[in-house]
């Protein structure tokens, strides 16, 4: 069963306020990391947003082709939409964090 934009949206704030208190999900040792996690976080969040977005565009197809419950094609649209939301409003922080970094002095 594929994670909806919801549950994904959820396991990420869990592993950020997880990050927040000083020790990400899943590490049990103060042994240094790869430097790598973050990243693999934003790929890994990226390729689910693309996912998403493709399964969505299958439903609209299929709905188009009378293949698909209308019901099935307005959820997949829907989800589809709040993972793009989603996908813009970090990426507004990101670039707003950017920004704050950039005005800070020397």
């Amino acid at each position: 069963m594929p994670m909806t934009a919801a549950q994904n949206i959820t396991k990420v704030l869990n592993a950020y306020n997880e990050a927040a208190k000083g020790r990400p999900q899943g590490i049990q040792s103060d042994k240094p990391s790869k430097g790598n996690e973050f990243a693999d976080l934003v790929k890994g969040a990226l390729s689910e947003a693309k996912k998403i977005g493709e399964r969505s565009e299958q439903f609209s197809i299929a709905g188009i082709a009378d293949r698909a419950d209308i019901g099935q094609v307005v959820t997949a649209v829907a989800e589809a939409e709040v993972t793009i939301q989603t996908v813009v409003a970090i990426r507004d922080k990101v670039i707003e964090a950017y920004k704050d970094i950039i005005r800070m002095p020397m």
